[in-house]
């Protein structure tokens, strides 16, 4: 499995690029994949400090990918903001991350990590505690996400 992290300057560029270009690449690649799926996230906040696109710091991507129930949605998202990104940004070995939404209440939160090690000790019963404080059992609908270790070769 891979994934693919995209960050574009605007959504004009964006719309731009799936006018004129994606259709030629994507039949260029055709037969190099399966079961593809894409999701475009619109950025909300910082997690941490100044969320940029580099990747040459950092040898783990955590990714969360949340749908929340509809009722919910303002108190998940103030509990990232207020819970969550407080406990992240206090972790050493998270270098920065980004909270990110798209439509019909789905959410991503993707932090950066120096190492795997460094993110082990971000887990366990500190996780638990978090969640319960941020009454995240109750905002989440389901929650998906993958832990990534970054192919230096595959940067760009």
């Amino acid at each position: 499995m891979a994934h693919i992290f995209a960050f574009w300057e605007s959504r004009a560029f964006y719309d731009s690029f799936m006018a004129r270009s994606h259709d030629r690449l994507a039949a260029s690649q055709f037969g190099t994949y399966k079961d593809q799926q894409v999701k475009l996230f619109e950025y909300r906040f910082d997690v941490k400090t100044g969320f940029e696109p580099r990747f040459t710091d950092s040898d783990l991507v955590r990714v969360a990918l949340c749908r929340v129930h509809e009722e919910r949605v303002e108190h998940f998202t103030l509990m990232q903001e207020k819970v969550w990104n407080p406990a992240m940004a206090g972790s050493p070995g998270m270098i920065r991350g980004m909270f990110a939404e798209a439509p019909e209440h789905e959410f991503m939160i993707l932090s950066m990590w120096r190492s795997a090690a460094e993110h082990g000790k971000y887990r366990t019963e500190r996780v638990e505690r978090l969640a319960l404080r941020a009454q995240t059992e109750a905002d989440i609908a389901a929650l998906t996400g993958d832990i990534v270790e970054l192919e230096p070769s595959w940067i760009v």
